[in-house]
């Protein structure tokens, strides 16, 4: 899909939602629109004046427009490609809960997102056509599944986005939460300090925290571009009040398969106090397969950040296994076993050397 290259027009003050407004905006042009609207019909749209200001017009090759801009290959899906890639439904004892290890659970409130990447492993769950948010008595049952089961020890807030709830609702759950004694944390996914630093204000913040509980918020960030000094300023605000901060980022073609912009995002979590966690594979969703590079290169990718960046910046590289299996590590494979039991390691230059050494 072509973009305009002349004069950039002015972003909105409110989100874009339409394939008219993406025209009106310049992120899309008039040639390309048809194409946009049948995506349209079928995916939710949403780019934040936050996204959309940070997307680069004269550059057709923009990442942050990749993560957010519609693109008719998003109606292209492969047989290997499913509507639920990571198995939520089948591991969804109760409308809102998804508890597929033993330990926690998945606690999926509301499905619209201030924005709607294009890549989204719920996308066929999320929006106004979505799964909607869950209403009272779906809310009671959710968190009733929570305290009949003791092995629960972590709630995952998620959708959707968890931050777009409002702060005295989130203040509710929270409390809810905080009467359950095996829950021991609370953790948010969101893309709200990135998208909307605006909302992280001192009552959302208020409404996180319980003293009962440890909270956690897992921020989504896939180019170092997204990580603007408001998003580093409401990360500083969640940081500061106590809250910890990790990332997750998914590896996508043509956004940040390449070792400098890997660095360079890994490098400002750091910076702005948010602990590099979780590096995705992308998933198999319906029409994503623009994104989606191979297992090997992005093997190469992570090795290439050993020895590149601290271990402070290190992300776990990780596979959602399609079904509901679960996730499972597909880093770099440093180490190996020959017949005889002795093992070979590889160093960061790639260097191999015997463990033990050899006398």
């Amino acid at each position: 899909m072509s973009r305009q290259r002349h004069q950039v027009k002015p972003t909105s003050a409110r989100p874009i939602r339409t394939p008219a407004e993406l025209v009106e905006t310049g992120l899309v042009t008039a040639e390309d629109v048809a194409g946009i609207e049948a995506v349209a019909q079928r995916y939710a749209i949403a780019i934040s004046p936050a996204m959309a200001a940070l997307i680069d017009r004269c550059d057709p090759n923009d990442p942050i427009a990749r993560q957010f801009v519609p693109d008719a290959a998003e109606l292209i899906a492969t047989p290997e490609e499913r509507d639920d890639p990571i198995g939520d439904l089948a591991y969804s004892p109760v409308e809102g809960i998804v508890h597929r290890y033993p330990d926690r659970v998945l606690l999926k409130a509301v499905h619209v997102c201030p924005v709607y990447c294009r890549f989204c492993f719920r996308r066929e769950m999320v929006g106004p056509q979505g799964l909607g948010t869950l209403s009272p008595e779906a809310m009671d049952r959710a968190l009733g599944y929570i305290a009949d089961h003791l092995q629960i020890s972590e709630v995952i807030l998620t959708g959707g986005e968890p931050l777009m709830i409002s702060p005295r609702r989130l203040a509710e759950i929270m409390q809810r939460l905080a009467a359950i004694d095996h829950v021991k944390i609370v953790r948010f996914h969101t893309r709200v300090p990135v998208v909307e630093p605006e909302r992280i204000d001192k009552a959302l913040i208020a409404a996180l925290k319980t003293s009962r509980k440890a909270t956690y918020v897992a921020l989504h960030a896939n180019h170092p571009r997204e990580l603007t000094p408001p998003a580093r300023a409401a990360c500083a605000r969640l940081v500061d009040s106590g809250i910890v901060m990790i990332s997750q980022s998914v590896l996508l073609k043509g956004v940040n398969d390449d070792s400098d912009t890997l660095a360079a995002l890994m490098r400002a979590f750091v910076e702005t106090r948010v602990k590099p966690y979780y590096l995705h594979h992308p998933d198999l969703a319906l029409g994503t397969g623009h994104f989606r590079l191979t297992i090997k290169e992005g093997r190469a990718l992570v090795a290439g950040l050993r020895g590149r960046i601290s271990g402070l910046c290190q992300p776990t590289y990780i596979l959602d296994i399609p079904g509901g299996h679960g996730k499972a590590v597909i880093g770099p494979d440093a180490i190996r076993q020959d017949d005889a039991g002795c093992f070979t390691v590889s160093d960061f230059k790639g260097g191999r050397h015997a463990y033990p050494p050899a006398d």
